[in-house]
């Protein structure tokens, strides 16, 4: 097989389905077409009262939860949301997709859905979306792991989340390529 040939067949593959299953357990699911542009991330944990809050430095070696954003309103989260973009100089904002377990998409997961195409509309930024099952779960165990008592994990658990998201969307693009363009 010639280089050409495996341009071509990597420029084939890239264009094929809208979702890629990585570990059989999270899912990426993109809203552009790439999500390699070097610079810092903001991930996102929407929940119904709070949103947690992350952020990755420009190299994408470490993630930092920060403190989470009490909802009250849209303008009040896109002011928000807007605000910390522009302090940390991001370039993309990761949205956490409540999946269903099985894969499937309930109310959550539209409203996630939803806000991202709000934000992509009123940000200067690319917005993606990454499968967030399970992350609640994961970071409740990690802190629990490292001696965090349940008052500090109940204040943390949300921009921890947040952070888990913001890890295994770095981890899930670090070998290039691996997003598919959603419509």
């Amino acid at each position: 097989m010639q280089a050409t040939d495996l341009l071509s067949s990597a420029a084939f593959f890239a264009a094929l389905p809208k979702l890629i299953i990585h570990d059989s357990s999270r899912v990426t699911i993109t809203d552009h077409r790439s999500s390699n542009v070097p610079g810092r991330l903001i991930a996102l944990d929407l929940g119904a009262q709070r949103v947690g809050v992350a952020v990755c430095d420009e190299l994408r070696i470490t993630v930092t939860p920060l403190p989470v954003i009490e909802r009250r309103s849209w303008k009040d989260l896109l002011r928000r949301v807007a605000d910390i973009v522009e302090r940390y100089d991001a370039r993309h904002l990761i949205i956490g997709l409540p999946l269903n377990m099985d894969g499937t998409e309930g109310s959550a997961a539209q409203e996630a859905r939803r806000l991202a195409e709000n934000f992509r509309r009123s940000l200067n930024v690319q917005v993606f979306l990454q499968d967030e099952r399970l992350t609640s779960i994961e970071a409740r165990s990690e802190m629990r792991a490292a001696g965090t008592g349940d008052e500090d994990i109940n204040r943390r658990i949300d921009s921890e989340s947040a952070a888990i998201i913001l890890r295994d969307f770095i981890a899930d693009h670090a070998g290039g390529e691996k997003d598919i363009s959603e419509r």
